[in-house]
């Protein structure tokens, strides 16, 4: 039976996602493991692995298109399967649909995520008010919620008996087809949907037929105050002005920048850094580091290798912690993943390096260099850019010598790191030139306070200028 290729949620935040390329076409054989697809989430590009084996039959949504997560956009089955009568319900470059952009169904709470289950018979209706052990898309349950049916009584006609929301319409006859957003649309407006006629595939509902439906439905406007809309000029540029849309990149960006700010009450705590030593100690590594890994290991290697001990102090615990649960908990991590922000031409990714604390500095040169290769090549699993417990940002080699970093929710904390720029400095009496760096940590006040985030600080100004630790 036919499988369904749907655009996955590969994170908390992700609520759709771009399709850029089929690596596939219709008619070809895949394998379990197979590249299908690659898609942009957010703030990379990801390939999709095929989860079955079989040949591509139908696919469903083209590249180009921006699909929410859990939609069908395909099908993998048996060579000559036909599974037009599965995606009838499903929105489909073959079958032209008028209005169809704007019929896509909302993205379904995190709660109508599928999970897994094993599909109950028609026969054997699961007990009012409780489907989760039904087999059912999103919408197919959002749907059932929205006209009291009880899913277990709905045969479903997809892979492996799913039921689809094209079953629950056809169990509930009275109700007529309409796309979930018009469905909504309607119920707000307080229309029946039996009375409004539906320009969609096969008479389904669309939004534009319930905004016509409400049109119709308001008493005439004064003749006068309709023509002074109509002639109300479009209001024009100035010259020189451009209006672009923000990427999806972008998007991702200012909202988590947004809420972090709004949410996190958070200082910035600045230091000095003598990096005499640790420029001693990476000209020393420089060799042996590149004989055994064939990589060059830089300053930010040095630096995250420091902070990852540091946090592993249990006095810091909560400088590796994140608040949850609408920030009624405090959950502690004995590990330390290690976000490091990469800049790109259109935004900002910060990729993840998973228990840092477990390696060595050879092992962590590796780690790093992977994840920011993967960044800059648009690579990155989701995996790769999620979990982190502290992150690391480097202005330094744009000759930045402080600046405020915005917290990379959950962290509790982010640290800042400057330009090194030769400055006197008094040693022993005498005044010298040294290599100074300056470091910014902010920290999110819920969870830490000054006092705190300054001890931190101070281990790890001791141990970044006296480096030898990093090796012990």
């Amino acid at each position: 039976m036919a499988v369904e290729i749907i655009m996955p949620k590969l994170g908390v935040d992700m609520q759709e996602g771009e399709i850029i390329e089929w690596k596939k076409q219709v008619g070809d054989t895949v394998n379990e493991g197979d590249i299908l697809l690659e898609i942009n989430s957010d703030k990379t590009n990801m390939e999709i692995e095929a989860e079955d084996a079989g040949v591509l039959l139908k696919i469903i949504r083209q590249e180009g298109d921006v699909v929410p997560v859990t939609e069908v956009i395909g099908y993998i089955g048996a060579e000559g399967e036909n599974v037009d009568n599965i995606a009838s319900s499903e929105k489909t470059s073959e079958i032209p649909a008028p209005n169809s952009a704007d019929a896509a169904p909302t993205v379904a709470p995190k709660e109508d995520v599928e999970r897994p289950a094993t599909p109950v018979p028609a026969t054997a209706a699961a007990p009012q008010g409780d489907d989760s052990s039904v087999r059912a898309t999103p919408a197919a349950r959002k749907m059932a919620r929205e006209m009291g049916v009880s899913l277990g009584q709905v045969s479903g006609t997809g892979p492996k008996g799913r039921v689809h929301a094209e079953d629950v319409e056809n169990f509930k006859n009275a109700q007529p087809k309409a796309s979930p957003l018009a469905r909504k649309m309607a119920e707000d407006a307080g229309l029946d949907l039996a009375a409004v006629n539906g320009s969609g595939f096969n008479g389904k509902v669309m939004k534009e037929d319930i905004l016509a439906a409400i049109e119709e439905s308001k008493p005439a406007q004064a003749p006068a105050a309709k023509s002074a809309e109509a002639e109300k000029p479009k209001a024009e540029l100035p010259e020189g002005v451009e209006i672009i849309k923000m990427s999806a990149m972008r998007k991702a960006i200012s909202k988590g920048m947004t809420n972090s700010y709004l949410t996190a009450p958070s200082f910035t705590l600045n230091y000095d850094i003598d990096m005499t030593e640790m420029m001693a100690l990476r000209k020393k590594l420089i060799d042996p580091i590149m004989e055994k890994t064939g990589l060059k290991v830089s300053f930010t290697d040095l630096i995250g290798m420091a902070v990852v001990k540091t946090l592993m102090k249990p006095e810091h615990r909560y400088m590796n912690a994140s608040l949850i649960n609408d920030a009624t908990e405090i959950e502690l991590h004995k590990f330390v993943n290690i976000g490091i922000a990469v800049g790109l031409d259109d935004g900002l990714i910060v990729p993840v390096v998973h228990n840092a604390d477990q390696m060595t500095l050879a092992d962590f040169v590796v780690a790093s260099k992977d994840v920011i290769k993967k960044t800059q090549a648009g690579k990155l699993k989701a995996a790769e850019m999620s979990g982190s417990t502290f992150s690391i940002t480097n202005l330094g080699m744009f000759g930045t010598k402080t600046f405020n970093p915005i917290i990379n929710q959950p962290n509790s904390a982010i640290l800042g790191v400057g330009a090194t720029i030769p400055t006197p400095t008094v040693v022993n009496g005498e005044i010298v030139a040294r290599p100074i760096m300056a470091m910014c940590l902010t920290i999110d006040h819920r969870l830490v306070d000054g006092m705190n985030g300054a001890k931190f600080m101070v281990d790890l100004k001791n141990l970044m200028e006296n480096p030898f630790g990093l090796l012990i």
